[in-house]
C-alpha cells in the first residue's frame, strides 16, 4: 500500500512522555451514580417534542425537544443544562411494498462526530433511498451534544475574529511563523478558560457518553440503538464500556482508534500521515483525467499546478479572501470525500485558466456561518484538550511534526495549529478510559471502515474491533471516503440494514469492493466555449 513508506517515519517519531495535570484517572463511582439519578429523572420526564424553533427549513414530521442533564455528574443535583434533540417517527411503511406495515424497533440515535458537530439534521436522512428501510423501523433521532449549537453553547472567542482570510498555509513554516501561531494558540486557550470558567472541564467525551445514557432513558428506551460516525465512534465505544448492559445495537462508522495511548495527540499524528496518501489518491485521479482538467498527466505535475496556484494566491488572493490557507482548506475536503474531487479539480483548473469564481465559491469564508464555525471549533478544542494528556512543551510538537512533514507535508502543520491550544490548556486533563469489553458483556456490534480513510486511519478500526468483544468489521476495500454508511456502496448498506433491521451480522470480518470513482466534471475552458456558441 502506498502509505506503507510513510508509517515507519511516523513510528520513529520522538514521542516524549506527555505531561498533564492529574485528572483522577478512571470514571468515579460518584459520576456513575449521578448518571443513574439523571437517567431516572429523564425517564420520568421524557421529552416533549414539538415544532423545531429556529429551523424553519425543517420538513414536516421533524420535531424537536430538549433533555436535561447535569453539567457535572459528580453533582447530579447541581447545575443542569439542556441538550436539543430532533426526531422523525418511524414510518412503519415498507418502502418496497406500501401495503406492508413494518414493526417499530425503537429509536436510532445518531452522532456525526466532531467533536463539535450537530446531529440535528439526521432525521431528514429518512427521506433518502439508502435510509428508507431503516426509517420505516426506527424513530430517527439526532441531537446537539453539550456545548454545540443551543445545547449549553461553548465559545472561546468572538466569531468575527475567528475567521481570518486570506491566510497563509506554509507546509514548512518558519520560526517566526511558529511563534506567531504559538501566541494565537495561547490566546485561544485563555479565551476558552475565561469564557467558560469552571464549566470548561465538563466538556469531555466521558460526559458525552453519560449524556447519551440520559438521552436513552428520556426516549423511553431500555436499551440503546446507536450509530456514531468518526468521533461519534469514540464516545460510542466509551458508552459500550461504561454501560454494556444498556446496549441493543451499535454501528461504528469510520472508527477512531480508542487506544488510550493514541487519544488524542498520537491520533492526530497518524491523521497527518494518512492525509498525505489521500492527497496522492486525489492527484492520481486528476492525472487520469488530464484530458478534462489539463492540470498534469502525473500526480507530480498536478502537484506543480496546485503549488502554482498557491504562489499566485499568496501574491494576490482570489476575491480578496481566498489565499493559500483557504485553498488548502478546500482541498483538504477532497481527502475526506471522493465526491468532492470533481469540484476541486474544476475550481483549480478554472483558476489557473483565468476564472477565479469557482474557487472563490468553494473556498471563501462564509461570514454568516462564523458563529457556528467558532462554536464547533470551541467544542472540538475543549473536548480533545480535556480528554487526555498533551505535550506541554512546543519542542515536542515541533520535533514530531517536522519529521512527519518531510514525508507528509500536505496537512501536517495545519493539523498542529488546530490542536496547539491543548499545549496551553488551563483546565484539568483526564486519563482516557481503557475501552474494552469482555466476551458476553456486550451484544455484537458493527464496525465500518474505508481502507484508505485519512481522518480515521484503518488501524483505528482494527483496534476498535480488538477491544470490543464480539464486534464485526466490514471494510470498504481500496476506498477512502470518511464515513461509508448510507452512501453509494450497496454492499456496505446491505450489511448495515441486515444488522439494524434483523440483528444479522457477517463473519468476524467482511469486505466490500470500493465504490465507483467519481465522474469528472467538464473542463472550464470547454464549458466557456459552449456558453459562447
Amino acid at each position: 500500500m502506498r502509505a506503507a513508506a510513510l508509517y515507519p517515519a511516523a513510528g520513529a517519531l520522538l514521542l516524549t512522555t506527555l505531561s498533564a495535570a492529574p485528572a483522577g484517572g478512571a470514571p468515579s463511582d460518584v459520576a456513575g451514580s449521578g448518571v443513574a439519578l439523571a437517567a431516572a429523572r429523564a425517564a420520568q420526564e421524557g421529552i416533549v417534542f414539538g415544532k423545531c424553533s429556529g429551523t424553519p427549513e425543517a420538513p414536516s414530521g421533524v420535531q424537536c425537544g430538549t433533555v436535561t442533564v447535569p453539567l457535572d455528574y459528580a453533582q447530579p443535583n447541581g447545575r443542569q443544562i439542556q441538550l436539543t434533540v430532533s426526531r422523525v417517527r418511524a414510518t412503519q411503511r415498507d418502502p418496497r411494498n406500501a401495503k406492508r406495515r413494518v414493526p417499530r424497533q425503537g429509536a436510532l440515535v445518531f452522532n456525526p462526530g466532531g467533536p463539535g458537530a450537530s446531529g440535528l439534521p439526521f432525521p431528514m436522512a429518512g427521506t433518502l433511498p439508502a435510509w428508507k428501510r431503516v426509517g420505516a423501523a426506527y424513530d430517527l433521532v439526532g441531537y446537539e451534544p453539550r456545548g454545540v449549537g443551543r445545547s449549553a453553547p461553548l465559545t472561546c472567542q468572538e466569531p468575527r475574529h475567528f475567521v481570518k482570510a486570506p491566510s497563509p498555509s506554509p507546509t514548512h513554516p518558519s520560526e517566526s511563523y511558529k511563534q506567531e501561531r504559538i501566541a494565537q494558540a495561547k490566546a485561544y486557550a485563555r479565551g476558552c478558560a475565561e469564557r467558560a470558567g469552571g464549566a470548561l472541564r465538563h466538556y469531555t467525551s466521558l460526559n458525552n457518553a453519560r449524556d447519551l445514557d440520559v438521552l436513552r432513558a428520556a426516549l423511553g428506551e431500555e436499551q440503546l440503538t446507536f450509530m456514531g460516525a468518526s468521533y461519534g465512534t469514540y464516545f460510542g465505544a466509551l458508552y459500550a464500556t461504561l454501560f454494556p448492559g444498556h446496549v441493543r445495537r451499535m454501528v461504528f462508522d469510520a472508527a477512531v482508534n480508542p487506544d488510550p495511548a493514541q487519544v488524542w495527540y498520537r491520533n492526530n499524528l497518524a491523521q497527518s500521515v494518512a492525509f498525505e496518501s489521500r492527497w496522492t489518491d486525489f492527484r492520481e485521479w486528476v492525472a487520469r483525467h488530464d484530458d478534462v482538467y489539463e492540470l498534469g498527466d502525473t500526480p507530480q505535475r498536478v502537484l506543480r499546478s496546485y503549488e502554482r496556484a498557491r504562489a499566485r494566491l499568496a501574491a494576490e488572493p482570489a476575491g480578496g479572501t481566498v489565499g493559500p490557507g483557504q485553498l488548502q482548506g478546500a482541498f483538504l475536503q477532497a481527502g475526506y470525500y471522493d465526491d468532492h474531487w470533481p469540484s476541486r479539480a474544476h475550481a483549480l483548473s478554472a483558476y489557473l485558466n483565468g476564472d477565479p469564481k469557482p474557487l472563490v465559491a468553494l473556498a471563501a469564508p462564509v461570514r454568516e456561518a462564523a458563529a457556528a464555525a467558532e462554536n464547533s471549533s470551541a467544542v472540538y478544542t475543549a473536548v480533545e484538550c480535556n480528554d487526555a494528556p498533551w505535550p506541554t512543551d512546543f519542542r515536542v510538537w515541533d520535533q514530531d511534526n517536522t519529521r512527519i512533514a518531510r514525508v507528509a507535508p500536505f496537512e501536517t502543520w495545519d493539523n498542529v495549529w488546530a490542536n496547539l491550544p491543548c499545549a496551553y490548556w488551563q483546565a484539568p486533563r483526564q486519563q482516557p478510559l481503557d475501552v474494552r469489553t469482555g466476551p458476553g458483556e456486550l451484544p455484537p456490534t458493527l464496525i465500518l471502515a474505508a481502507e484508505r480513510d485519512a481522518a480515521a486511519p484503518y488501524e483505528g478500526a482494527l483496534e476498535m474491533q480488538r477491544r470490543l468483544s464480539g464486534s464485526v468489521l466490514v471494510t470498504e476495500r481500496d476506498a477512502g471516503t470518511h464515513g461509508i454508511a448510507g452512501g453509494p456502496n450497496r454492499c456496505v448498506n446491505g450489511h448495515v440494514e441486515a444488522y439494524l433491521l434483523e440483528g444479522r451480522l457477517p463473519a468476524r470480518r467482511a469486505a466490500c469492493a470500493a465504490r465507483p470513482e467519481p465522474t469528472p466534471a467538464d473542463h472550464p475552458a470547454r464549458e466557456a466555449a459552449r456558453a459562447k456558441s
